[in-house]
């Protein structure tokens, strides 16, 4: 699914970078809730404004956060 694809890639990105979940809220100018809610399975829905943010905060632009395997791998959503 999208949605897990999306928190997938912003592990990738955290990881990578060395910031933790709460950092990365800092950055962004969210609150941390938003950004364990996205990482949280059972509670994953997320707008593309706070992609968006999560970008910014990042120094990511949407395409470079959207070109990346786990998003290219993603089945079909309509049969």
């Amino acid at each position: 699914m999208v949605k897990d694809a999306v928190a997938v890639r912003f592990a990738q990105l955290c990881r990578e970078r060395h910031i933790k979940y709460n950092e990365l809220a800092t950055l962004s100018g969210v609150t941390p809730s938003t950004v364990y809610s996205m990482m949280d399975p059972a509670r994953r829905d997320i707008s593309v404004t706070t992609v968006k943010k999560l970008c910014d905060g990042l120094d990511i632009t949407l395409g470079a956060f959207f070109s990346a395997p786990v998003f290219d791998e993603l089945e079909q959503e309509i049969r």
